[in-house]
């Protein structure tokens, strides 16, 4: 934070009338943002900071304003001395300010919020100057040698066709703490890095690639021979880089590493003496399916899976385990589609003990738990921070969080038995259940009070059917490409130990591939 308050210029009366009308939404808002008012740990706060609240990152325009304006008697805004107001005083910090010096009042900051309780405190129509999108040049840089600094440029799309430069507005955000981005939104370096720069202006945010790399006076390319696209397209970039890739790993490496990597278990010595020996230059094709074939790949992705559906004995009790695991280990020896297999663990609903995959289900028992899970696994979507406020790194909302939590509110099991060890823990379950589908089922938003109308995540149709049946087909259809990017950047992990995306399961804008 003290880093966005540094190095403000002074602007003129004429270079604010540049900005054209001075709106609250638009102006103010952005801010806001720039000064970390409505940061987590300051207003933004869900408890607020000193009797004063703002939405979280500026979530709610109109919440925002009326505790500006109207709150408190509107004593936060001076109409008739608009220098004397106290959100200026304190924000300059001309008076006591537990977050200190926000801007000075020769900032663009100050002279745009003074200009707005001059003009009159305009909130205009919000609808017509929503963002549409942001534009950031560079998107995506490689820096050299002497070269450590990138100045950025942000311009801002709005909903009537308009557009304008934000750069200075924009609130920049460096996922590595040692590079530094000035207020006006040049990025410096002081050590070779790629790095992720988040750029956020209003409720639009974007990510901008840059990489510093040290000065290189001769490179000669060296490369083993792509053998796919996926070799090509990391070629690419390492070509881009000046990295040259390692060489091909010798046999005996090779025979390991495939072994540990398909079936979870070292090779023998006489297979790797067998492998090594082997004159044929396909050999290494032939390995792979060879031990695609083998009985301890079914057994590597059951364990995986089981760990991703939290098949564990306190909940769904020794023979739901077994049944469920044995299920999932005979799904892959069959070589049965991943999209299938989904398929049939999220629609399935009956006996825990007849039908394997419905134990899915008996391990989420709760709405709010089930939509975070089902879109964790299968979609790669971090969920939870919509729980509580708007997503503050991705697009969610927090209604369409509780639309998505609906889905799941029609999941009930009838207890068929229950003799767990712990009379007292209500977590544990040990007998029969069956999962059961409820004719109706919603969760309440809690940002409304309102029960939630049941809709897929990103999507305005209702649901009208049966919604476990749909959602299956939801999420695992050719055109959802969220079901495969999350199921490819985990197997990519398993076989890599680090996924394309960082988290393995948090894909988003914001959270570019590596």
């Amino acid at each position: 934070m003290f880093a966005m308050v540094a190095g403000f210029t002074t602007v003129s009366a004429s270079e604010l009338d540049a900005f054209g009308d001075i709106t609250f939404d638009r102006d103010v808002m952005a801010v806001l943002s720039k000064a970390g008012c409505n940061a987590g740990t300051c207003h933004g706060n869900a408890n607020g900071k000193g009797g004063f609240m703002l939405s979280l990152r500026g979530q709610a325009p109109e919440f925002d304003y009326q505790q500006l304006v109207q709150v408190a008697s509107g004593r936060r805004i001076n109409r008739v001395e608009p220098e004397k107001s106290l959100a200026l005083l304190k924000a300059t910090a001309q008076v006591p300010h537990g977050g200190g010096k926000r801007f000075d009042r020769e900032s663009p900051e100050y002279r745009i919020f003074l200009g707005w309780i001059e003009r009159g405190l305009s909130r205009a129509d919000p609808s017509a100057e929503s963002v549409e999108r942001l534009e950031v040049a560079p998107a995506d840089r490689v820096l050299w040698g002497t070269e450590r600094e990138c100045a950025l440029k942000v311009v801002a799309h709005f909903s009537d066709g308009s557009q304008r430069d934000v750069t200075r507005l924009a609130v920049y955000e460096p996922a590595d703490p040692l590079v530094q981005v000035t207020v006006d939104g040049v990025v410096q370096f002081n050590r070779p890095t790629i790095t992720m720069v988040l750029v956020r202006y209003l409720d639009q945010q974007i990510p901008v690639r840059l990489t510093y790399r040290p000065a290189m006076s001769e490179f000669t390319w060296q490369s083993p021979a792509a053998r796919n696209f996926i070799d090509e397209r990391i070629f690419a970039r390492l070509r881009q880089l000046k990295i040259n890739p390692a060489p091909l790993a010798e046999d005996r490496v090779f025979v390991r590493r495939a072994h540990l990597d398909v079936l979870g278990v070292l090779p023998t010595a006489e297979e790797a003496q067998a492998f090594i020996a082997d004159p044929a230059p396909d050999k290494r094709d032939r390995l792979i399916d060879a031990l695609l074939e083998r009985p301890e790949f079914a057994d590597m992705w059951a364990l995986k899976w089981s760990d991703l559906v939290r098949n564990e004995e306190k909940t769904l009790d020794a023979k739901g385990v077994e049944l469920l695991h044995q299920w999932m280990r005979q799904s892959f020896a069959d070589d049965k589609p991943l999209s299938e297999f989904v398929r049939e663990l999220i629609a399935s609903r009956g006996s825990t003990y007849d039908v394997p995959p419905a134990n899915f289900w008996r391990a989420h028992r709760e709405p709010l738990v089930r939509a975070e899970t089902t879109a964790q696994v299968f979609l790669g979507v971090r969920l939870q921070c919509a729980r509580c406020h708007n997503h503050p790194f991705d697009s969610w909302s927090q209604d369409e969080y509780y639309q998505w939590a609906s889905i799941f509110a029609v999941v009930d099991y009838e207890i068929v038995e229950n003799d767990r060890k712990d009379k007292f823990d209500k977590h544990e379950f040990v007998g029969e259940q069956v999962v059961q589908i409820k004719a109706e089922g919603t969760v309440t938003n809690a940002r409304t009070g309102l029960e939630a109308v049941p809709r897929f995540l990103g999507c305005d149709a209702d649901i009208h059917g049966d919604r476990l049946q749909e959602l299956a087909a939801w999420i695992t259809r050719t055109d959802n490409d969220k079901f495969a990017r999350a199921q490819a950047n985990r197997i990519w992990y398993h076989l890599m130990g680090r996924g394309i995306v960082e988290p393995v399961d948090d894909l988003r804008s914001t959270n570019p591939p590596s």
